[in-house]
């Protein structure tokens, strides 16, 4: 360890400095007393400490703890730029044309990290995986989005090329197949435990179900944007609200999680249209998606929409507008959906019209606050986002049942008496069987057999929720089976559970099976 170093060390592993705001008083303090000559960074102070002290010092020197809060640190790779096949959307400011990825401007960080690296997946992954190291997050559990547009698309050839280099760059070295990059995951330093692709939901056929599955794909995300044909036709979406329906039960009946994206403010749409379609979304037994990723419409140069506009035949939402949708949406969300994210990652001087801040979610959270009201959405309940450290006190297990694409769906959640998320899975039941679709445990992501300290993951939480899984399939529906939809690298982790519990998993084609 750096010798300047050591007096800030000391101080931490010591307990007098506690916070952010802590560490930078001392930063300060030191520098004044000429000990260091100008404040480190903490990614140079975690570079610098021995591996026992460094557990001990990542909670106060990790950036952005909110990174890996909810359990996971989330890793992206860009594919290169393609065309999609139906044309363009009115939206779309990317593309071959521009030369980024398909509906991403090229100033978003992973779309900057993409072009840098010659989108190449093996080195993005290493070095956002290094990266994530350097600033104190784990990254033993990966979870995995490929970004760049309609995924499914894309060459079969490339579609596995770009997938097995994503494994690569987590196991650290390339392997000769994509099977054998998969079979190294399962016990590498850095874990697959999702991967995640986009696409629309026309290009999401049998076949490609198929093919996603053999890629070890666990979610699915659809660029829905809205719910009625006239305003997807207007943007030349390519796809109805039909396909919709059909990709949605396609990617549950194969025991995947499905994300939809969805555009208010699109041409032909209004506020009430844009509810309804929230509240379509929500009730409507054909739809009902695990995520929602929202993002307001905004006009972006050299699109239609940006034609549009400057013609003055659209006028996009305001900022005041967007807000007040989203907080009418976040009154009636079903505790059973995440809203991943609202807002796309494109900086306001991008934007020629429509949002003027970069923080809207936080200005709905605010005037939800003021109204005594609070977002029910999977993520504002986590208790790691909430920063609620480990207490050892009672928790409910608790169950929702809805129907959603000719299936049942049990949402079995762990949750605090007076709020805060610890962990839910999701089992579908339908006539392919029953499929553990997802298990989650929040808090912040912390290392593989490591033993928690004040931290919500390793204390049993998702082995409770699989064992009610199991009561529910084998009691009240009569499978033989539970077949688990589990990441490359949780493959692990389902064996052994079962081991544990007198029984054997076995693979069944993409899926863990665990007898009942």
């Amino acid at each position: 360890m750096a010798a300047t170093f050591k007096p800030l060390v000391d101080r931490v592993l010591a307990g007098s400095i506690t916070s952010k705001e802590d560490l930078h008083r001392a930063k300060v303090e030191l520098c004044r007393a000429g000990v260091l000559a100008s404040p480190p960074t903490d990614a140079d102070i975690l570079a610098a400490v021995s591996p026992e002290q460094r557990p001990l010092l990542e909670p106060i020197l990790r950036a952005k703890p909110s990174r890996t809060a909810s359990g996971v640190a989330v890793v992206a790779a860009m594919t290169k730029p393609y065309a999609c096949p139906h044309g363009v959307c009115i939206f779309c400011p990317g593309g071959p044309k521009r030369g980024t990825p398909q509906s991403y401007l090229g100033s978003e960080p992973a779309a900057k990290r993409g072009a840098e690296f010659e989108y190449d997946p093996y080195e993005q992954t290493r070095s956002r995986v290094e990266q994530l190291k350097a600033t104190g997050h784990a990254t033993d559990k990966v979870d995995f989005i490929v970004l760049g547009g309609t995924f499914t698309t894309l060459p079969a050839v490339y579609q596995e090329s770009f997938v097995k280099g994503c494994y690569d760059g987590l196991n650290g070295f390339i392997s000769e197949t994509l099977g054998d990059a998969q079979h190294a995951n399962e016990v590498a330093a850095s874990r697959m435990i999702g991967l995640t692709i986009e696409t629309k939901p026309e290009r999401f056929t049998p076949d490609d179900v198929a093919h996603a599955m053999a890629l070890g794909v666990t979610r699915v995300e659809f660029g829905v944007q809205s719910t009625f044909d006239d305003v997807l036709h207007l943007s030349n979406r390519g796809h109805t609200v039909d396909d919709v329906r059909q990709a949605t039960r396609r990617a549950k009946d194969a025991g995947l999680k499905v994300c939809y994206h969805m555009m208010p403010g699109l041409p032909g749409s209004d506020r009430e249209r844009d509810l309804q379609s929230f509240r379509t979304v929500f009730d409507d037994s054909e739809f009902r998606p695990d995520m929602l990723k929202i993002y307001p419409t905004i006009v972006l140069p050299d699109t239609g929409l940006y034609q549009l506009w400057r013609r003055g035949a659209f006028a996009p939402m305001t900022t005041e507008e967007t807000v007040d949708l989203l907080v009418s949406v976040k009154k009636i969300v079903p505790p059973w959906i995440r809203i991943q994210r609202i807002q796309r990652e494109i900086g306001v001087p991008d934007v020629a019209a429509g949002l003027a801040v970069g923080n809207v979610r936080e200005l709905a959270q605010e005037r939800m606050a003021g109204e005594g009201l609070r977002c029910g959405c999977i993520r504002c309940r986590e208790v790691g986002l909430r920063g609620r450290p480990f207490v050892n006190e009672r928790f409910d297990l608790l169950r929702e049942t809805y129907r959603a694409s000719d299936g049942v769906e049990e949402f079995l959640s762990v949750e605090l008496p007076h709020g805060g998320l610890i962990g839910y899975a999701r089992l579908r039941l339908c006539g392919a069987g029953a499929f553990l679709r997802e298990l989650r445990v929040f808090g912040q992501a912390i290392p593989l057999h490591e033993v928690p300290r004040r931290d919500w993951q390793h204390r049993g939480f998702g082995g409770r929720l699989v064992e009610e899984c199991e009561g529910i399939a084998r009691r009240e529906s009569g499978h033989e089976a539970l077949k688990v939809t589990s990441g490359v690298g949780v493959r692990e982790y389902y064996r052994r559970y079962a081991e544990k519990r007198g029984r054997r998993a076995s693979m069944e084609g993409p899926y863990v099976r665990i007898p009942l």
